[in-house]
C-alpha cells in the first residue's frame, strides 16, 4: 500500500513541476495538463515562425553576399527572450562577442544550441527576471547586430 502512496505522491510533485514550467495558475490536475498542451502549442508556433523568418531571411549562396551580417532574431518570452543569430558562414569568435552582449545587459542565458561547422547558428534563451521591464526584444536585437559589427571589423583589421 506504501508504493501506492508513493506513486501517487511522485505524480503529485510532478504535475506541480510541470504547473510551476508552464506557469499554469491552476492547481487542477486537469488544468494544469491543459495549460500545458497549450503552452506546447505555443511554443511550437513560435518555433515554426522562427524557422520561417529564418528561411526567408537567410542570405542568397552568391559569393558577393558572404560578408553580410548574420540573421537575427529576438523573440519575448514571459520572463525573458529567445534569440536566434544565423549565418552561412563558420565564425570563429562571434559567439564570445554575442554572449558579452547578453552580460552588458544583465541577462543570464538559461539554454543555448549553437552550431559552428560550415555555418554558424545560435538559439539562445535568456533570463531576466529582476529587469524584464527594462529590457525589450529590440534592446536585445539592436546590442546583438552591435556585437556582431564590433566582431566583423575586429575580423578585417586582422
Amino acid at each position: 500500500m506504501g508504493s501506492k502512496e508513493q506513486k501517487k505522491a511522485l505524480l503529485n510533485q510532478q504535475l506541480e513541476q510541470l504547473g510551476s514550467i508552464t506557469n499554469s495558475p491552476s492547481v487542477n490536475k486537469t488544468s494544469i495538463i491543459a495549460h500545458a498542451s497549450k503552452y506546447i502549442e505555443e511554443l511550437k508556433e513560435r518555433i515554426d515562425k522562427l524557422n520561417e523568418d529564418v528561411s526567408t531571411s537567410q542570405p542568397s549562396h552568391d559569393h558577393d553576399n558572404e560578408d553580410s551580417l548574420p540573421v537575427v532574431t529576438v523573440e519575448t518570452l514571459e520572463k525573458g527572450f529567445i534569440t536566434n543569430v544565423f549565418t552561412e558562414k563558420n565564425s570563429p569568435g562571434l559567439l564570445v562577442s554575442i554572449l558579452e552582449a547578453f552580460e552588458q545587459l544583465g541577462l543570464e542565458l538559461s539554454d543555448a544550441r549553437i552550431s559552428c561547422s560550415d555555418s554558424f547558428r545560435l538559439e539562445a534563451v535568456s533570463d531576466n527576471e529582476g529587469q524584464i521591464e527594462c529590457v525589450d526584444a529590440q534592446m536585445v536585437k539592436q546590442a546583438v547586430l552591435e556585437a556582431i559589427r564590433t566582431w566583423n571589423q575586429s575580423n578585417e583589421q586582422d
